[in-house]
């Protein structure tokens, strides 16, 4: 008899959890930004219904400030799986004056996509939506469980959380409060890549080493763009990098690199000693910035 692989398992569980969620709630929604882990999750979710089309829309916040590659990948993947894709617009957001946009050195718009995407979340009436954050990333999002209840205010208290024995899930909820869902929790950043690679799953180009033009600040490469301002002492370099994680430009941290496939990412992983997130700038705003985040309504 053929033995159960570890990948299996991690699979059959997102699988459940995420039809567990079709199940439970009315109006589902899955969140995708492009990077490696919606992306597997959508390729779940797309396994988990299958001959059939997903059967709940894609969300995806853009801060205006992504990397055209990510972009690229999402729309081509939209349209290859003919799935529903709606997006937020963060400068939309600026423009009507529902957020304000950060000045300075360190100015990101990463902290303003909580308002848009609460926003979303009520304007089109989704009661729970589904994530890519998994419990190895962060401290934070260690504390969450596979279905986050979130007030009506779309606020998150990792002090009251429901327990969930035997993969039991509660999706109860009052008017006006939602879930947050996150199947692939009890996945590391080496389960995903092993299982791109074991499914043959096509990824943005940013995720494989190339020539792009960078400047170091805090220890991070950081990608140039035109919004991105330097400081006097910081000079542009163009340097053979990759992505861990992706977030949009002013918060993603390049790591030098010379992984071109999948497996070189997997033997780099297994080598390196630095966290997946220790390259993500907004993290670094303070020792809680991830939970203070979290708690506000962000993902």
């Amino acid at each position: 008899m053929e033995k159960t692989t570890h990948l299996q398992v991690l699979e059959a569980e997102a699988v459940y959890v995420i039809r567990e969620v079709a199940a439970q709630f009315q109006n589902p929604v899955l969140l995708f930004s492009g990077g490696k882990d919606s992306i597997v999750l959508t390729y779940l979710a797309y396994k988990a219904f299958y001959p059939a089309k997903i059967p709940f829309p894609l969300l995806h916040i853009d801060t205006g400030h992504n990397f055209p590659e990510t972009i690229e990948y999402r729309d081509n993947l939209v349209k290859k799986l003919g799935a529903t894709l709606i997006v937020g617009s963060v400068q939309e957001a600026i423009d009507k004056g529902m957020v304000t946009e950060e000045k300075g050195y360190n100015a990101s718009r990463n902290l303003l996509q909580t308002a848009v995407l609460l926003d979303a979340l009520e304007k089109n009436k989704f009661d729970a939506a589904m994530g890519g954050a998994r419990r190895d990333e962060e401290k934070a999002r260690a504390k969450e469980r596979f279905f986050s209840h979130r007030d009506e205010f779309g606020q998150w208290d990792p002090k009251n959380q429901r327990p969930e024995l035997w993969n039991i899930f509660n999706g109860k909820k009052h008017m006006g409060e939602h879930f947050r869902v996150f199947p692939i929790s009890n996945w590391t950043e080496m389960d995903v890549w092993q299982y791109i690679l074991q499914e043959n799953i096509e990824m943005p180009s940013i995720y494989f080493s190339h020539r792009r033009k960078v400047f170091k600040r805090d220890g991070m490469y950081l990608a140039a763009a035109p919004f991105m301002k330097l400081k006097p002492d910081e000079k542009v370099e163009e340097l053979t990098v990759r992505c861990r994680t992706i977030g949009d430009v002013s918060c993603t941290g390049m790591v030098l690199s010379e992984a071109h496939n999948l497996q070189d990412i997997i033997d780099e992983i297994a080598a390196t000693r630095v966290t997946e997130r220790g390259g993500r700038a907004d993290d670094k705003r303070s020792e809680s910035a991830m939970e203070d985040r979290k708690r506000e309504g962000y993902f």
